[in-house]
C-alpha cells in the first residue's frame, strides 16, 4: 500500500483536492512544459509584491537534480540550479552570457536579468539546456555558451507535493487515505440493474465468472452462466428489497443489504425570481434533519452451492447518506465494515465469517462525548485504513484524548500497538509503506513553544520506533518531495512572516540546504501590514487560546477602536490563518476604522479531546467565555481596543454563533451580522447536528436554539439569507425572523433572491456592503453613504 493516497469519494461532503503532479522517467533528460503556467502563477504573486514566495522544482537527473525559477522587482527573473546529492544551490547558468549567446542566434537583443525562457530543460549532466524563447525552440551549449535551433522539447513534471487543509501562499493538494470500498470493476450492468442508490450494484458477477447475482421484484436471484435462474431470498418487498450486492473472493457467498428506506423527508426552497421571468419556482430536495429515521441496512449471507440464507446477528447499519462499504479481510471469506452508532458515541469496525455468519468487533469504541466520524474531511485521514500484505490495519483513535494512530490486529481486534503518543494531534495521513512498515504523516502541537496548529510532518514505524521529523521551523508547513522520495522541499511560513524554502532529506530530515527567503520588501512599501498573532488563556486559566489582530490602514494608537470579531465556531475544523498571504486580511473592515480580530476558541478541532468537546450537547457555547476574555486580554494590553464596542459577524455555523452572541452574550457584544445561519439544530442537516448536540433529540436542541431564545435579544442584529440556500435550509433565517417579530424585537432582514448559501455570486457585493453599513452605523456611530442617490447599473 505505497502509494500516495487521495481522500475517498465516499467521504460526504466531498473535501476538493489539487492533482498531485506525476513523475517522469529517471533515465528520461529532464523537460517541463509547466514553465509558462508556474510563470503566469507567479507572476500573479510578483504583482502582488511578494517574490521569491513560491518555489516550484523541476526534478531531473534521476532526481538527483532540480531547477526553479524566482521571479524578482522590475520583471526580472532568475534561474536555479540545485544537485540534492552534492548540497549546493547556483545559477543555472551565467543569464549574461546565456543572453548575449540568445541576442546573437536569435537576432533580438535580451538581457541576462528578462530572459523570455520558457519549457526549460536541462540534459541529466546540466551542461545542455533546450528552451523556447522568439517562438522557436532552441538548444544551448554551457560550455561553450552557442544557441542553435533545434527540434520542439517535450514537457517533465514536478515534484509532488503534499500540505495541510488550510489554504495558503503555496499549491496545496489535500491528501488522505484509501479505505478499500469493495472492488467495482467487476459489475456487470443488465436490464435488472436499476442501480439507484441506496438500492445499488443491483447485479454483479461472481469473480470466477460463473454466476451472476441480481435483484428482481426486491429478492436475490442467482443466475448461472448456462442453466436454471433461482431464487435466493423470500422476505424482499417493496420497501424492504435487497440491494448492495457483493461476491466473495472465492464465489462461494453472495452477500446483499435489505434495505429499509429512511423518512426522505423533503426541504424546499422558492426561486421568486427565475432568470426567465413567469412565475416563482418551487425546488423540492431530500434532506435528512435531526432526529429523522435513516434508511436501515440488514446484512444477509446466501451460500451458492446450498442457496441457504443467513442473518448474521449484527446490529442494522443506519446512516444518513453513506451504505455499508464491505472491505473483504486477507482470508477471503470474512468481510468488515465500519459502522457508527447513531448519535456518534459508538463506532465499530463489525468482522463477519461468511462461512458461519459468526460476527466480533475489531474495534469497538465508545465515547461519553461524540467520536467525530462525520464532516472530518479537514483531518485528510480515514480512521480505518487496512494493510493489504498482512493481518492489521491502521487504526485513527482520540481514546488517550489525542488523536493517534493505532496498529490492529484483524484476526481478532486486538490491539498490537498504539504506533503515535504524546500530547499532540495528528492532522493526517499522508503515506503507508508496508514493506518499510511506516507512516507518513502531519501533525500539529508536537513542537513545544509554537502555536499547535502549525502543521509538521514525520515518518514513524509501525512499532511505534524511529519518530522521525521531516520539517523544521516555527511556520505552517508545506511539502514536495522528488520522485523517488529521497528528498523534500519544505516550505513555511505565518500569518507575519513570510515562505522560506529549504531542502531536507527524507532519511533523517536533515538540512541538505537552504533555498530561498521570500522578499516582501516591495509589498510593506505599498503600506501591507502582517496581522498580529496574539495568545490569551481560555475560561480554565491554563489552555492558550490563539487568535490574530488586524489593524486599521493609518492606525493611531492614541485613539480609540470598535472591534469586530469574525467567527465560526464550527466544531469540524479550525479556522484562523496560520499561512503567510499578501492579501490585507479584513481590509474592507479594517479600512473603514474598525479592529478586526480571529480566534479559534474551546469546543473546535485540532487540540485535545477535551477541547473539542466543550461543544457536545451545547453549540450555542461557541467558545464564547474563551472570546470574552481573549477580547479583555488584548484590551488590557492595548488600551485602543475597545471592548465597550465590539460587533460579531459569521456565516452558517458563524451565522448561529454571531445571532448567539447578541442573544446569550448581550453585555459583551452590541452588534452582529449572521449570514446564513444554522439557528435552531433541529432544522438543519442530521448529520453534522446529531454529532455534536447528541442522539435523539432532546432538550439541549431547545437551550441552544435562536428561535427559541429570540427573546433574549438586546443589542443590534442583522440577519441575511438566500432564498436558494441549498446548504441551511432558509426557514432557519426565517423562523428567527419569526420569533423576533413575535417577542417585538427590532433586527434588520435582508432575503436574497436567487442566492445560495452564503450569499455567493452577484449579490455578495451587495450583501458585503449591507454588513458595512450596518456596522458603521451601530459601532462607529456614523450614517453610511446615502447609495440610493449614487449611479447604477441600469437593469
Amino acid at each position: 500500500m505505497d502509494s500516495a493516497m487521495m481522500k475517498t469519494k465516499r467521504m460526504l461532503p466531498v473535501f476538493a483536492a489539487l492533482a498531485v503532479a506525476a513523475f517522469a522517467a529517471a533515465s528520461a533528460p529532464a523537460q517541463t512544459n509547466n514553465t509558462a503556467q508556474a510563470r503566469r502563477g507567479r507572476a500573479g504573486e510578483a504583482e502582488r509584491g511578494v517574490y521569491k514566495g513560491r518555489l516550484v522544482p523541476h526534478w531531473f537527473a534521476a532526481d538527483t537534480k532540480f531547477w526553479y525559477r524566482n521571479d524578482l522587482r522590475g520583471e526580472a527573473s532568475e534561474f536555479i540550479l540545485v544537485d540534492a546529492d552534492k548540497g549546493t544551490r547556483q545559477p543555472a547558468f551565467d543569464h549574461d552570457k546565456l543572453a548575449a549567446a540568445l541576442s546573437k542566434a536569435a537576432q533580438r537583443q535580451y538581457k541576462g536579468d528578462h530572459l523570455p525562457i520558457s519549457n526549460l530543460n536541462f540534459s541529466d549532466d546540466a551542461r545542455t539546456v533546450k528552451f523556447e524563447a522568439a517562438d522557436k525552440t532552441w538548444e544551448c551549449n554551457l560550455d561553450a555558451y552557442e544557441c542553435k535551433e533545434t527540434a520542439g522539447a517535450e514537457g517533465t513534471k514536478t515534484s509532488s507535493l503534499i500540505a495541510p487543509d488550510e489554504p495558503v501562499a503555496m499549491a496545496q493538494p489535500v491528501v488522505g487515505y484509501l479505505l478499500s470500498p469493495a472492488a467495482e470493476e467487476d459489475d456487470k450492468t443488465s436490464k435488472d440493474d436499476a442501480d439507484d442508490e441506496p438500492r445499488g450494484r443491483r447485479s454483479r458477477k461472481s469473480p470466477d465468472g460463473k454466476w451472476t447475482a441480481l435483484v428482481r421484484d426486491g429478492n436475490v436471484f442467482l443466475r448461472p452462466q448456462d442453466g436454471a435462474e433461482r431464487q435466493l431470498s423470500q422476505d424482499g418487498t417493496t420497501n424492504h428489497a435487497y440491494g448492495l450486492i457483493e461476491w466473495s473472493p472465492e464465489s462461494d457467498v453472495v452477500v446483499a443489504w435489505r434495505i429499509e428506506p429512511g423518512d426522505q423527508k423533503e426541504v424546499f426552497n422558492i426561486e421568486t425570481s427565475p432568470s426567465g421571468g413567469g412565475r416563482a419556482i418551487l425546488h423540492r430536495r431530500p434532506y435528512a434533519q435531526a432526529g429523522d429515521r435513516f434508511t436501515h441496512y440488514e446484512l444477509n449471507l446466501f451460500d451458492v452451492a446450498t442457496g441457504k440464507q443467513s442473518k448474521p446477528a449484527v446490529d442494522p447499519y443506519e446512516h444518513e447518506w453513506e451504505p455499508p462499504r464491505p472491505h473483504w479481510l486477507p482470508d477471503k471469506r470474512r468481510l468488515a465494515y465500519e459502522q457508527v452508532e447513531r448519535g456518534h458515541q459508538r463506532l465499530r469496525v463489525i468482522a463477519v465469517d461468511t462461512r458461519t455468519s459468526e460476527a466480533r468487533n475489531l474495534v469497538d469504541e465508545r465515547s461519553k462525548t461524540f467520536i467525530w466520524t462525520a464532516h472530518n474531511e479537514m483531518l485528510n485521514m480515514n480512521y480505518i485504513n487496512w494493510l493489504d500484505k498482512s493481518d492489521e490495519m491502521i487504526y485513527v483513535s482520540e481514546r488517550d484524548g489525542w488523536r493517534h494512530l493505532y496498529l490492529i490486529d484483524t484476526k481478532d481486534g486486538s490491539i498490537k500497538r498504539q504506533i503515535t503518543k504524546g500530547p499532540w494531534v495528528v492532522r493526517g495521513i499522508d503515506r503507508i509503506e508496508e514493506e518499510a512498515r511506516q507512516v507518513w504523516f502531519h501533525a500539529g502541537g508536537m513542537d513545544a513553544g509554537q502555536d499547535p496548529y502549525f502543521v509538521q510532518y514525520y515518518r514513524i514505524h509501525f512499532d511505534g520506533t524511529g519518530l522521525t521529523a521531516l520539517t523544521e521551523g516555527d511556520g505552517q508547513h508545506t511539502v514536495q518531495y522528488s520522485g523517488d522520495r529521497k528528498y523534500l522541499i519544505d516550505t513555511y511560513s505565518r500569518v507575519d512572516m513570510p515562505p522560506v524554502h529549504n531542502l531536507r532529506k527524507t532519511s533523517d530530515g536533515s538540512l541538505v540546504c537552504e533555498l530561498e527567503k521570500a522578499d516582501i520588501s516591495e509589498l510593506k512599501e505599498s503600506g501591507w501590514q502582517s496581522p498580529e498573532v496574539f495568545v490569551a488563556k481560555a475560561r480554565d486559566g491554563e489552555t492558550d487560546v490563539w487568535g490574530i489582530i488586524c489593524r486599521p490602514k493609518n492606525f493611531d494608537p492614541n485613539k480609540k477602536y470598535p472591534v469586530l470579531e469574525n467567527i465560526y465556531a464550527g466544531p469540524q475544523g479550525a479556522y484562523v490563518p496560520k499561512s503567510f498571504s499578501a492579501t490585507q486580511r479584513f481590509a474592507s473592515l479594517t479600512d473603514l476604522g474598525f479592529i478586526v480580530v480571529q480566534m479559534d476558541a474551546m469546543g473546535t478541532a485540532f487540540r485535545s479531546k477535551a477541547f473539542h468537546d466543550v461543544c457536545w450537547h451545547d453549540l450555542k457555547d461557541a467558545g464564547f467565555p474563551d472570546r470574552i476574555l481573549w477580547h479583555r486580554a488584548v484590551a488590557a494590553r492595548y488600551p485602543y481596543y475597545d471592548v465597550s464596542r465590539v460587533g460579531i459577524y459569521g456565516t452558517s455555523a458563524g451565522g448561529q454563533n454571531a445571532a448567539g452572541a447578541v442573544l446569550f452574550h448581550p453585555d459583551f457584544y452590541k452588534a452582529a451580522v449572521a449570514n446564513s445561519g444554522c439557528h435552531d439544530n433541529r432544522l438543519d442537516k442530521a448529520s453534522w447536528n446529531e454529532q455534536w448536540m447528541g442522539y435523539p433529540v432532546g432538550p439541549q436542541y431547545s437551550d441552544c436554539s435562536n428561535i427559541d431564545n429570540a427573546w433574549r435579544l438586546k443589542g443590534k442584529l442583522f440577519l441575511i439569507v438566500g432564498e436558494m440556500d441549498s446548504n441551511v435550509p432558509p426557514e432557519s433565517t426565517m423562523r428567527l425572523a419569526d420569533a423576533l417579530i413575535r417577542a417585538r424585537k427590532d433586527f434588520e432582514l435582508l432575503v436574497v433572491p436567487g442566492a445560495d448559501h452564503g450569499i455567493r455570486g452577484p449579490a455578495s457585493a451587495y450583501a458585503e456592503r449591507r454588513m458595512r453599513d450596518f456596522f458603521v452605523h451601530s459601532l462607529l456611530d456614523k450614517e453610511p453613504p446615502e447609495h440610493n442617490g449614487m449611479a447604477s447599473a441600469s437593469p
